[in-house]
This record gives structure tokens, sequence and C-alpha cells, in this order.
């Protein structure tokens, strides 16, 4: 499984150097110009997760799950953003996508003697934005947007009782969105970034937030790496089922630009 990840990895690197339509979260500072510039960047999460969690109606259960737990049981995930910047303007998005699954025994094997688990969960932000501030040194963007969450829990029962039976739960919602990104030239190869969201507002989640800074260093005026730490977090409820989550942990990323 983890060699599937690492040739995920490299199969993104490579698809990242096609011109994509977008950068909702430019991870490289761009060079002033009143063409259409592109960025795609191929990016890794390192995530961890932590919060409530809760199906079916029952009572919402802590979680505090680390990146080496997720990685043990992770199938397959994609992550990538890209932007298309003219002028001041700045249209983007921000896919990450992950499928993971376990089958822990249950306690007394009489009902089941095993559970098959799949969770699967889009996060998918559009966003369009305007350059307040963009000169050589620095550069400051306001953006305004939404962001698509789903996730869905998948259950199979196995042995017991209750042998072959099969149920679901999950939600997908959307939550507009608010906020900034900043690119500091730090030297003509070295680049800080970063970003602000906020969102929510009761109308998908009661509140969604989203933040990450890091730096990163130009080879090539059109390639570059990152480096930084990210966090994510949404509290969202309905129908019984319930995610109020943080998901936190360092990003390193390949960019690309044209």
């Amino acid at each position: 499984m983890k060699a599937t990840i690492t040739a995920l990895a490299i199969a993104l690197l490579a698809a990242a150097a096609q011109p994509p339509p977008a950068r909702a979260a430019d991870m490289a500072p761009p060079e002033p110009s009143s063409d259409w510039r592109f960025t795609a960047s191929a990016y890794l999460w390192a995530t961890g997760l932590s919060g409530q969690t809760g199906v079916f109606g029952f009572p919402p259960q802590d979680v505090d799950i680390s990146f080496a737990d997720i990685w043990e049981k992770l199938d397959f995930a994609i992550m990538g953003i890209g932007e298309a910047r003219k002028g001041p303007f700045v249209l983007g998005m921000d896919v990450t996508y992950s499928k993971l699954s376990a089958d822990p025994a249950t306690p007394f094997g009489i009902l089941a003697q095993t559970v098959d688990v799949t969770v699967t969960s889009w996060m998918v932000t559009g966003a369009a934005g305007y350059a307040v501030l963009d000169t050589d040194e620095l550069g400051i963007d306001l953006f305004a947007g939404g962001r698509l969450w789903s996730v869905q829990n998948d259950f199979a029962l196995n042995g017991g009782l209750l042998d072959g039976i099969e149920a679901d739960d999950g939600a997908s919602w959307v939550d507009p969105l608010a906020g900034a990104k900043l690119r500091w030239n730090l030297t003509p190869d070295i680049y800080a970034t970063g970003w602000a969201f906020i969102g929510g507002f009761g109308v998908g989640s009661d509140l969604m937030w989203d933040v990450m800074a890091g730096a990163g260093y130009k080879f090539t005026d059109n390639v570059s790496v990152f480096a930084g730490y990210r966090a994510a977090s949404v509290d969202y409820s309905g129908d019984g089922f319930v995610y109020d989550v943080v998901e936190k942990g360092p990003v390193m990323a390949a960019v690309f630009q044209f």
C-alpha cells in the first residue's frame, strides 16, 4: 500500500507539470505581468485528526488520530492546488481527497466478528480573489468563495449474528468562506507565503477555518519547492451525523509556474 502511495506522489508531480486552471492558494510568488499566469502545486499534507465524530445519531466520540495511523490505513489520496491570475484578478482551486479503510475486531464476536470500515472524504475549495498589493517584494490577495466538504462512512459486518449487514452514514455540505493570502520575496530565490480563511457561518457548518504558513525555494523561474504547516477545522452536525474536527500537520509541495 505504501508503494502505491509513493507511486501516486510521483504521478501527482508529473501531472502538476501540465497547466491547470487555477491557484486558490499559491505557494510561490508570481512575477508581475498583465498576461495570464498559471500556478500548479502537487502537495502532501501529513495531517493528523482530532475532535469529535458521530454517526447514526449516537453520541459523538472523541477521536485523536496521528498521521502515522492515517498513513497505515490510507488506500488512496490526492492533493493539488491550482491558480490562474490576470492582472490583479485571481481564480483558484484546492482539492484534497482521501480514502481510508480498516477492519477492527469486535469485543466479543457475537453480533459480528469484524467490521469493515471505509471512510472517504473530499475537501474542494473554489475562490476568486483580487490583489490589493502586488509588488516585486510583497503581495496580498483578498479572496471569497466556497468549500465543499463530503464525508462518507461505510460499514460492513462480518461473522456473528449480523453477518452481511451493511450500513453507511455521512454528509456533504458547502461553506462560504473569505480570507487573505500573503507572499513575501525574502531574496530572489527564497520566499515566504501563507493564508488564512474563515467560513461556514451557519450556512453549511457552524464554523470552519483554514490557516497555512511556510517558505519556499525557487530552483528556476518556473519550479520551486515549499515546506510549511497547515491547520484546518470544521464544526458540522446534521441528521445525526457529527463532524467537529481539526486537521493539522506539515505540508510539502512541488510548485510549477507558467
